[in-house]
């Protein structure tokens, strides 16, 4: 064999290793409570675009959701379950955690950002990408960066790391802004829609998402410098290295084939649902890296 052909063979063996499923002689934690009831709990939420939201037959979509179907079939192949039910909880900022903790859903495929203080309720898979937070605005407001919202009324979607984030730079700078809170980011939106507040911090590819289905994309704008750092991934449950284990082997073999650069391309550089708009949002090198080496560090 020619050293160019063994060098391929060894490559392909290392990344299906790498793809493998995490196999046990014994099932534990979230993979015994799968086989036993028969079911897996998908956590999604409604309104985070391009993430995990709702198109208009109201079924959950989106990059994250894509992730999760891919880690389903591999459940399904790894328990020998083909008929394995499939059940789907809407979650928010403010409940995910809970419900997580709590043992109600198996899997949070959302937009949530991987912290360090958040790790002490819970688990994250590999981070599967990587934003920040910067500010949505009108364009003729006037504002540029957060130094500009000095005296201003902001809303902020509670339980998120971009209200964290806002309120220490607010008190750092002691720029006495004023809080408004929203369950969601789709009443976020809303608030600054209809001028209770001038703008609306939150991580710049969710802001993107808003505004390309809003009634006028053009009115509106993102701004300043990124005011955080914030790794999303598959939120799973504390303490279960089993699941944990084979829900990063399925992702980490997603990114080694090409398979999650092309989720990536369909829900971040292709017209998506309900409008058909695209957001046209290249991969960040930072999210390149990843991809190539991949790894589970918090914010």
């Amino acid at each position: 064999m020619k050293l160019r052909s063994r060098i391929a063979t060894a490559a392909a063996v290392v990344v299906a290793l790498v793809a493998a499923p995490a196999l046990a002689a014994e099932l534990t934690g979230t993979m015994k409570k799968i086989k036993d009831t028969g079911a897996i709990v998908i956590g999604h939420r409604e309104a985070s675009i391009p993430f995990s939201y709702l198109d208009d037959q109201q079924r959950p979509i989106g990059y994250s959701m894509d992730i999760c179907a891919r880690i389903v079939e591999a459940v399904k192949k790894e328990l020998n379950m083909p008929n394995l039910q499939v059940r789907y909880n809407p979650v928010t900022p403010q409940t995910r955690i809970p419900l997580m903790a709590n043992g109600t859903i198996d899997l949070e495929c959302g937009s949530t950002t991987n912290t360090v203080e958040r790790q002490k309720q819970v688990g994250f898979a590999v981070t599967t990408f990587i934003t920040g937070t910067k500010l949505l605005v009108k364009k003729d407001s006037g504002i540029k960066s957060i130094d500009d919202l000095k005296g201003k009324t902001v809303v902020v979607t509670q339980g998120t790391t971009n209200e964290r984030a806002v309120k220490q730079i607010n008190d750092e700078k002691n720029l006495g802004i004023r809080f408004l809170h929203a369950k969601d980011h789709a009443e976020s939106f809303l608030t600054v829609e209809t001028g209770r507040a001038v703008a609306f911090p939150m991580d710049h590819i969710l802001l993107y998402g808003l505004i390309a289905n809003s009634k006028n994309p053009a009115e509106w704008d993102v701004v300043g410098d990124f005011l955080s750092f914030d790794p999303y991934a598959v939120m799973l449950r504390k303490d279960d290295p089993q699941w944990k284990k084979f829900v990063d082997a399925v992702i980490i073999g997603l990114m080694k084939s090409g398979e999650l650069e092309k989720l990536y391309n369909k829900w971040f550089l292709s017209p998506i649902p309900p409008k058909n708009v695209t957001l046209n949002v290249p991969m960040t090198p930072q999210l390149v890296e990843q991809f190539k080496n991949p790894n589970d560090k918090g914010a």
